[in-house]
């Protein structure tokens, strides 16, 4: 007996009839966000360029969170890990999510001090 695949996105809230119907429904899903980022890109609006959270534009923090929307829900979807057990999920997700988390710490705390060598003209710490 094969294993049958939901046919549904967004916890259920959108149903489909068919694999190919929920694969556009995904793909478009996927392009509206991708749309949203690259909108954001081109027009930059001045709220979140000028703004500032955590020594980040708070555009730079809209694309992070997008992005990582993206990410996960292409592993829930494409990766079927909606349909695995909770353990293996778990496993698959916070690792990823914790990784990521670090990685993008680290490419801050190296981008404020390379901003900080060229802005002052000196070395903030030594190694």
């Amino acid at each position: 007996m094969a294993h049958e695949h939901k046919l549904e996105i967004f916890r259920g809230a959108l149903k489909f009839k068919s694999n190919v119907s929920k694969i556009w429904g995904v793909f478009v899903v996927l392009s509206i966000i991708t749309t949203v980022e690259v909108a954001l890109g081109i027009i930059r609006p001045d709220f979140l360029v000028d703004h500032h959270f955590l020594a980040l534009r708070l555009l730079n923090w809209v694309f992070i969170i997008l992005t990582l929307f993206k990410a996960y829900y292409i592993t829930w979807d494409f990766m079927h890990m909606r349909d695995e057990t909770a353990g293996l999920r778990r496993a698959v997700i916070w690792t990823a999510v914790f990784l990521i988390i670090y990685l993008v710490t680290l490419v801050l705390i190296e981008g404020d001090y390379i901003f900080e060598v060229y802005k002052n003209g000196y070395i903030k710490f030594n190694f």
